[in-house]
């Protein structure tokens, strides 16, 4: 027996959820402390807001409901897909070329709990996210008529479709590739995705957009913030793209 005051060793690693949160909080820090991701994360959100709202007044837009009540949703949306798809993709990237994903690989961390800890690092930031959005929309005068479930759905949704297609590009391509691939996507969905503007504003090509993650995700988010409503059909096409983006991850995914 040990004298009091000693410690008795105790081998073994620490239950898989715990490892999991250690494994969530450091992927946040990490995320937080980047100042790309940051920017990706928070700033181009805020700033696509602020301009939004602020250029649609200036230049008389005409929207169905006003723009801070049109933007704040979208925004939202963006936000998520920034983080879930963009930094995740370049992150694990850069993480697969410098050889951390192989050495976690070899932790007591299983592959899956690592996995687990991604997705827990992008809710924690998505959390932080729409607190800061949030408000600065609040200041706007925004005045959501939130359903509570619809949103939440999205938020999760959303999340996953966009969190299993980074992973596969992130899991196919070198480094700078991943760079490269990500940031041309983001741009485009950002421009021509339907996920800021509604698809109302898309014309024809409207009936295009609504099937693409970024546009089912900005018309889930709309509906449930703007409409207070859950729309089942775009959580359905974000199911479908999130078990597309898991598919082909798990076929594809090199983790070195």
């Amino acid at each position: 027996m040990g004298s009091v005051g000693t410690f008795t060793p105790r081998p073994g690693a620490a239950p898989l959820s715990r490892q999991v949160l250690a494994q969530a909080r450091m992927e946040a820090r990490l995320m937080v402390r980047n100042g790309e991701q940051l920017l990706l994360a928070v700033v181009i959100p805020v700033i696509v807001l602020v301009g939004g709202v602020t250029g649609s007044e200036h230049l008389g837009l005409s929207l169905d409901h006003d723009p801070v009540d049109v933007f704040a949703p979208g925004v939202l949306a963006l936000a998520i897909m920034s983080t879930a798809f963009t930094s995740l993709a370049i992150a694990t990237g850069f993480e697969r070329r410098y050889g951390v994903i192989k050495r976690l690989g070899a932790s007591p961390l299983p592959r899956s709990g690592l996995l687990l800890g991604k997705v827990g690092a992008l809710l924690l930031v998505e959390v932080l996210q729409v607190v800061i959005i949030g408000g600065v929309a609040l200041a706007l005068d925004w005045d959501p008529t939130p359903d509570v479930l619809g949103f939440v759905l999205a938020v999760a949704l959303g999340t996953a479709a966009f969190a299993s297609l980074g992973l596969f590009v992130a899991g196919v391509l070198r480094a700078e590739a991943t760079l490269a691939a990500a940031n041309l996507i983001y741009l485009l969905l950002l421009a021509g995705g339907a996920v800021v503007l509604p698809i109302s504003a898309y014309g024809a090509f409207g009936g295009v957009v609504r099937w693409l993650p970024s546009g089912a995700l900005g018309s889930a988010m709309r509906a449930a913030l703007i409409d207070g409503t859950t729309s089942w059909r775009d959580l359905g096409v974000l199911v479908l793209w999130a078990a597309v983006g898991t598919t082909l991850t798990a076929r594809t995914f090199k983790w070195e």
